[in-house]
């Protein structure tokens, strides 16, 4: 009999976390694998960003910090969130933690009781679920497809509140899709929220500076439901600090001050060196991130035409972070070699033991029918990738 807990039992191995270590291993054996896999910028931190670090290591910035971050950081965070976002936040309301994921975990842990509802339009980040698994809460899902730009309209959301509603969850620009929604179709989700004063709204913005459509716009402009969103967000994505392990939440002053308790103790305050990392970024301006995002956006250019040009491909153009979401359903039921695809977790397993290419599939991502590949690789790997991904797909008949 085990030892551990049924909470632990419950929990999922991280779909992205996997891929990629299967990924490694075959590479370990001497094969040439392009990883796809991961979500992670394949850029080197700012310099300055790099340079403050050695600088607060010299200057002793090594002890305990408070709970939710030094307080310079946090209005930092707060003026960052005035200037380019236009949102009113006191730095009591920001709470700086060991990473986006963390953020998420303490806004579910101290907002969703045990049997509590949590709404995920589908597809989602792995950890979504199964982070409202560790709070006991119970997962709701809005299917999207690729035909509506993976997005929900406000007619399916308010068909999705229950009396047991406390939450609804969701990224934009989003992970897996790249889907980003526009203010228009935010406002329209806003108007649904306004019927519904007890559900809170989890905004993941972490992707928020990959954007290719202009201005982010947040659902938290929205007066009428503000003080009812928590807004995530951190540094890994838009600044490459994803080792740095940085990230926030800005939310109304109770929920703030839960989070606070919560990971009080729990972690305590995250890095002190990494908090001064983040200071420099945000004070250092966005011409890295600008940078960033224009190389992005000509890799997004060279995969949708390669995957577009793919029989069997339905892949649309994602809007933002850096990820392709193909629905693959005209594979299943193929075979090659004696192997037949009967879903989308088979086919990204197919692709890396055939095509050497390291993507996901959609399951874990709470859609069947699609994988993700992660165009955050060289313009040279991401051609090459696609070639792979061509010729095996045309081996199965």
């Amino acid at each position: 009999m085990s030892a551990l807990s049924n909470r632990i039992n419950n929990l999922s191995e991280s779909a992205t976390i996997k891929m990629a270590k299967m990924g490694r291993e075959l590479a370990a054996k001497g094969v040439d694998v392009i990883n796809l896999s991961f979500g992670e910028p394949d850029f080197n931190t700012p310099q300055h960003v790099k340079d403050a670090a050695k600088k607060a290591m010299d200057n002793n910035f090594t002890y305990y910090t408070p709970v939710s971050g030094y307080p310079e950081l946090r209005k930092a965070v707060a003026a960052k969130l005035k200037n380019e976002n236009g949102l009113d936040y006191d730095f009591s309301q920001i709470v700086v933690s060991t990473g986006a994921k963390q953020s998420i975990a303490n806004t579910l842990l101290v907002l969703v009781n045990p049997g509590e509802e949590v709404i995920i339009p589908t597809p989602y980040w792995v950890s979504y679920s199964e982070l409202v698994k560790l709070a006991d809460g119970v997962s709701v899902f809005i299917d999207s497809t690729v035909e509506t730009d993976f997005k929900i309209t406000p007619e399916q959301l308010e068909a999705a509140i229950t009396p047991k509603t406390k939450l609804f969850m969701f990224s934009s620009p989003c992970n897996p899709t790249g889907s980003v929604y526009t203010k228009e179709e935010l406002a329209g989700l806003a108007k649904v929220f306004e019927k519904y004063p007890n559900v809170y709204i989890m905004a993941d913005e972490i992707y928020e500076h990959i954007n290719f459509l202009g201005k982010h716009e947040s659902i938290a402009q929205f007066d009428s439901i503000k003080d009812r969103v928590i807004i995530i967000n951190g540094w890994s994505k838009g600044f490459a600090m994803t080792g740095w392990r940085l990230g926030y939440t800005a939310s109304n002053k109770e929920i703030a001050a839960a989070i606070d308790k919560l990971q009080g103790q729990v972690t305590s305050g995250t890095s002190s060196i990494t908090q001064r990392a983040g200071l420099a970024a945000y004070e250092g301006g966005l011409e890295t991130v600008l940078e960033m995002r224009e190389a992005f956006q000509k890799r997004r250019g060279i995969v949708y035409d390669m995957l577009s040009a793919i029989p069997g491909i339905k892949v649309n153009l994602p809007g933002g972070a850096f990820y392709f979401f193909p629905n693959v359903t005209a594979f299943f039921g193929k075979s090659y070699n004696g192997r037949t695809i009967n879903d989308a977790d088979e086919l990204s397993i197919y692709l890396l033991e055939e095509a050497h290419v390291s993507t996901v599939g959609g399951d874990s991502f709470g859609d069947k029918k699609s994988i993700r590949i992660s165009y955050a690789a060289s313009e040279e790997k991401l051609i090459d990738a696609m070639n792979r991904i061509k010729a095996a797909l045309g081996k199965l008949q």
